[in-house]
């Protein structure tokens, strides 16, 4: 039995994640995904008429996949001071997953972000959404307004470091300058 357009579907993001993310967006072309997905072009090109599709429906599977590592994270953790930390905790195992490359959304924006707009509203929406993720747990533990765009600049920070120094001590580091900014809105005695 032939696979259906939606496992044919999956197997291309799935392999177009792992490319993109591996080698970059630029440097994969549809022969590249036709080999290591195994779908022959024609039914890659009736499925995704253009690469920017593909590349479009990375991203969101990323969006998506960012998300629940983050609900997980926080819904499963019960203190003010903890829920507030948990994005970092999700950066520590990320960055110590081994075919950590960075944050896509990043190098998406990097390598496409002027040439399709397209691509660069799917990476702000990400972004926005993170932060707006992080001002609704600082607004639910009573902390100013300033604290939610600090805590994501520190996100972002450790992310980009990460990839380039090829370690997870960012994600220490940057959990450290959370608790100190916590500490500063919320008092000591958060918990």
């Amino acid at each position: 039995m032939a696979p259906t357009d939606d496992e044919v579907r999956e197997l291309v993001l799935n392999a177009a994640d792992r490319l993109y993310y591996t080698r970059g967006i630029q440097a994969v072309g549809m022969d590249a995904l036709r080999t290591e997905s195994g779908v022959p072009l024609k039914r890659l090109y009736r499925l995704f008429p253009a690469k920017e599709a593909i590349v479009e429906a990375v991203l969101r599977r990323r969006h998506e996949r960012w998300t629940r590592r983050f609900d997980d994270a926080v819904n499963g953790t019960p203190t003010t001071r903890g829920r507030l930390l948990a994005v970092y905790d999700v950066l520590a195992h990320w960055f110590d997953e081994d075919d950590f490359r960075g944050c896509l959304f990043i190098n998406a924006f990097g390598e496409l972000g002027t040439a399709s707009p397209r691509v660069a509203e799917i990476v702000r929406a990400h972004k926005a959404e993170c932060q707006a993720r992080l001002a609704e747990l600082c607004a639910a533990a009573g902390a100013p307004a300033w604290l939610a765009p600090q805590l994501a600049i520190l996100s972002e920070g450790a992310q980009t470091t990460a990839a380039i120094a090829g370690t997870n001590a960012a994600a220490g580091h940057a959990r450290a300058a959370a608790v100190t900014l916590i500490d500063a809105a919320l008092g000591e005695e958060a918990a």
